[in-house]
């Protein structure tokens, strides 16, 4: 049977895509790590899997280059929002997570004729156990240096709802990412403080209003972007005073997204911003063991020229930030 899988991307974090038909059993975990190893096409980050749903307009499900299953993935969920409401003929609906019923919507692009879309980010937690997170007694890190795991580094633990550890650092941390995978690799395997492992990101001010953030995922490794991760970024920069609420601009090392930060009566909502790429479509077969055999494929030109000249714009207003920064 003839399948088509979409290669997609937020922000430079890139899937493949696929919708399932009813009564279709794939090993998707299996077909993940085949699919996703750089060896296949260069590969990609993850594998979103699209499914019916008896409480939103679609479910979606998310797989890690190593096969594991994640809880979400604002990135992914974009990339997703676009292929359903597309078929649906919507610009607004609801797609079905592990953990949540989340709310998508097509916006106005972000840059020149590039697909944008909007998706809700929940739940939030700063609950340790919801990450979860041992540290001593605490139930709570906020903004504290962790002798354990440096001494220069502000850390905060929050779930949205995947698992992650966001560090306020020096301009060095971000020049050289050593330090930053050493640390990352060292609470992914058996460790003493997160027992499931967790997102890792270093956080440094781009301006006033914008921050750069790079993300070691969970079963994935270094990624061009991460969307929870970006998101928590930015509610914790909010949190902490180092940027306002409401809209927050993070880049990134695959390009940039909005994130819009609203709280009210102690409940905080989170929105994301970005891009939803499709830049190649793919058909063939697929074997019960994971092995996809590839008929054809379709490459977007179009949207590979527009998401260039995005990074390229990202990048240099990166580096404008930082010179001023310097100079003052």
């Amino acid at each position: 049977m003839t399948i088509t899988f979409h290669k997609v991307h937020g922000s430079g974090n890139t899937f493949y895509l696929h919708e399932e038909l009813p009564n279709m059993a794939y090993n998707w975990p299996l077909t993940a790590q085949k699919m996703c190893d750089p060896s296949n096409d260069n590969g990609a980050d993850g594998l979103l899997i699209i499914s019916q749903s008896a409480k939103a307009d679609a479910k979606m499900r998310v797989y890690n280059s190593d096969g594991s299953e994640a809880s979400m993935c604002g990135n992914g969920l974009r990339c997703v929002a676009r292929y359903v409401l597309t078929k649906l003929g919507q610009s607004k609906g609801t797609i079905e997570t592990m953990k949540a019923v989340l709310t998508v919507q097509k916006v106005d692009p972000m840059f020149k004729g590039i697909e944008t879309y909007a998706v809700e980010i929940s739940p939030v937690s700063f609950d340790l156990t919801s990450l979860p997170m041992k540290y001593g007694n605490i139930k709570t890190l906020m903004n504290e240096v962790i002798p354990e795991f440096a001494t220069d580094i502000h850390f905060t633990a929050v779930s949205v709802p995947n698992p992650h550890l966001i560090g306020i650092v020096p301009i060095q941390y971000i020049e050289q990412s050593q330090f930053q995978k050493q640390l990352a690799s060292s609470f992914n395997r058996e460790n003493d403080y997160f027992p499931d492992g967790v997102n890792v990101s270093f956080v440094h001010p781009v301006d006033e209003t914008s921050i750069f953030v790079r993300t070691f995922e969970r079963g994935v490794g270094f990624t061009n972007a991460c969307g929870t991760a970006m998101t928590a970024s930015a509610l914790v920069s909010a949190i902490i005073k180092l940027m306002p609420f409401g809209e927050v601009k993070v880049y990134n090392p695959g390009g940039f997204v909005k994130c819009i930060i609203e709280q009210s009566d102690e409940r905080v909502h989170l929105s994301l911003i970005g891009n939803a790429t499709f830049f190649a479509t793919y058909s063939g077969e697929l074997s019960d063991d994971g092995e996809f055999f590839c008929n054809s494929i379709e490459l977007h030109e179009t949207e590979i020229a527009e998401y260039k000249e995005l990074e390229k714009q990202a990048q240099q207003s990166i580096k404008d930030g930082w010179s001023s920064n310097e100079r003052n």
